[in-house]
């Protein structure tokens, strides 16, 4: 079966002769138009909105987390239950991360042995084990339409011999995990290319996962730590050395400039926590820059946050109002800033996609490497 064909391909070049590109991939769960953005429900929900009003919001698939999961409620639980989509209420395709990052980045890591991490939940401190057979189980009883090998991601800045010896074992993991993954007619399983920003480590650790052999391609390990051009310029090389018949996933990026400079390079998946974080935090995405809802400014301010948006926030409330919920610390307002922000979101991949089958995607994305948001380094569990 032919899971991702791409459907169509900007005939302009960026500098960099990358080239943006538009396809649809096969699920168990419903066909996926690409470039398309995942919004994060790390616990099997993204926070505070319901399936009812992201499907309001244009979102195709959504993002949820193996390390998390495996917590609680446990596997077995959501096995039990009918399965990842019936136990959150959604019916549409999920991607489920390996939980990698997570071990690494959340967790009191006790040893990492050849085959299996040792660490102590971040909820507890009780003992954890977690291996690439492991956490392929544990994603084929979630049952997500996408699951992802186990890798090890490491911030940067860091040593050469330290990433290579994470390299390795991240292609080490990665044969275990092709090994164990059992759901093989309804599951697809992407490998994750790991090397920071150097280009010799990437190239290296993308040839032997293509020898493997996926469903998908991942880029992983960015966001971390670098720069926003070094990012993009280690997107630009690794893009390219990943198989053109393949979805390409950019892991945990980011801001509207990161996105679409990702996409000009040729990647059609994404995932990130901000717009869901930012609303939280008062801060709404916009056509004209984000804003910061908490300033006096927007007190008396009866126009919607985005004139250019049809969401059912900018349809229905005023920035004033939406500022009074925050300042009041009402559940609402950051309800109502993640429905928007989610819409702004799934609006700009379309957009994106607009943009390419009538072949003026560099005019269009232009205006997106001035945008406003300086990318946070932050973690990519919402």
């Amino acid at each position: 079966m032919t899971w991702f064909t791409v459907i169509k391909k900007s005939e302009e070049r960026t500098s960099d002769n990358a080239s943006g590109r538009c396809g649809l991939l096969q699920t168990p769960h419903g066909e996926i138009q690409t470039p398309v953005f995942m919004p994060v429900g790390t616990r099997a929900a993204v926070k505070g909105i319901i399936p009812q009003q992201l499907y309001q919001t244009h979102t195709q698939m959504i993002l949820s987390n193996t390390y998390h999961l495996l917590l609680r409620p446990g596997a077995a639980v959501v096995e039990q239950l009918g399965g990842l989509h019936r136990f959150m209420g959604w019916d549409r395709p999920i991607l489920t991360d390996s939980g990698g990052y997570q071990v690494f980045s959340l967790s009191t890591l006790n040893r990492i042995g050849q085959d299996e991490v040792e660490f102590a939940s971040h909820i507890d401190g009780a003992k954890v084990v977690l291996s690439p057979r492991i956490a392929i189980r544990v994603q084929n009883q979630l049952g997500a339409d996408i699951i992802m090998a186990f890798d090890e991601c490491v911030a940067l800045p860091c040593r050469r011999d330290r990433m290579l010896e994470s390299v390795e074992r991240t292609l080490r993991w990665a044969r275990l995990s092709r090994e164990a993954h059992e759901r093989t007619e309804d599951q697809l399983l992407f490998g994750i290319a790991q090397g920071g920003t150097d280009k010799e480590l990437r190239t290296y650790c993308c040839e032997k996962l293509i020898e493997i052999g996926f469903d998908g391609y991942a880029i992983g390990g960015l966001s971390v730590g670098e720069s926003h051009e070094e990012m993009i310029d280690t997107v630009n090389h690794t893009a390219e050395l990943l198989p053109a018949d393949k979805p390409r996933y950019l892991m945990g990026v980011g801001t509207p400039r990161d996105i679409v400079a990702a996409i000009a390079a040729g990647i059609d998946m994404f995932d990130c926590v901000l717009p869901t974080r930012n609303a939280r935090h008062a801060t709404a995405f916009t056509h004209q820059g984000t804003i910061k809802l908490r300033n006096e400014t927007f007190k008396l301010q009866n126009e919607p946050l985005d004139e250019d948006c049809d969401c059912y926030t900018c349809r229905n409330f005023s920035r004033a109002y939406l500022r009074h919920l925050f300042m009041v610390d009402e559940m609402t307002g950051p309800i109502l800033v993640s429905i928007h922000n989610i819409a702004f979101y799934q609006h700009l991949m379309a957009q994106a996609r607009r943009a390419i089958q009538e072949n003026r995607f560099n005019d269009w994305a232009a205006r997106w490497s001035r945008y406003d948001m300086e990318r946070k380094n932050t973690k990519k569990t919402d």
